[in-house]
């Protein structure tokens, strides 16, 4: 696997988009973002590969179109496919970045965002290890925390949003487990930044 760790100073994004505390797994599934566009938006994911596992790298070898389509079951619908996200929070909370903030991720397909469509085009996409049937870990919610308050200090982000927010019927994560009142409280973002979060 193609891949280097850089620690240099406190964590930030770098001039070409790319967090220095991070384990940088660059992936060939990505493109320029369409004219003046910036990011703006943060979408929250989840993934396993295979569902519900968490022992295996392959959400990384998905992303890097590594991935063994013959070694599970689940896998056989996923071939063909090129998706990739900025980051990945592993269950232990250590953090993977697949594509620059700079860059336009294949994370959200079809989506759209306070009627603005295409949120790829505008959008940072995190995965976070899971699935929509169990919680998330204290580990993750740490790193995610620290991630967003990086991102949100770089790029003029203004709200956050669930992958079902921005895609409804269509996907379901971060999944029921997901607690944004955490996000909400630990990240000490104002209410304006969860617009699909009335509650908290």
């Amino acid at each position: 696997m193609n891949m280097h760790v850089v620690r240099k100073g406190d964590p930030h994004i770098d001039a070409q988009g790319w967090l220095t505390s991070a384990t940088q797994l660059p992936s060939p599934n990505f493109e320029a973002r369409p004219g003046d566009a910036v990011p703006t938006l943060i979408v929250v994911h989840n993934i396993s590969l295979p569902p519900d596992d968490f022992t295996t790298n392959s959400i990384a070898d998905f992303f890097l179109n590594k991935l063994d389509h013959d070694a599970h079951p689940y896998f056989d619908h996923l071939r063909g496919m090129r998706v990739s996200a900025h980051f990945v929070i592993r269950r232990d909370g250590a953090i993977e970045q697949f594509v620059s903030c700079d860059e336009r991720a294949w994370h959200a397909g079809v989506s759209s965002f306070c009627g603005r469509e295409r949120c790829n085009d505008f959008s940072i996409g995190i995965e976070l290890e899971g699935s929509d049937r169990m919680p998330f870990e204290d580990a993750q919610y740490d790193a995610l925390v620290a991630l967003v308050r990086i991102v949100v200090k770089r790029y003029p982000i203004d709200a956050l949003a669930g992958h079902s927010d921005i895609a409804p019927g269509r996907k379901t994560d971060p999944g029921p487990h997901f607690d944004w009142p955490r996000l909400r409280h630990d990240s000490a973002l104002p209410p304006s930044f969860f617009p699909f979060q009335s509650n908290i």
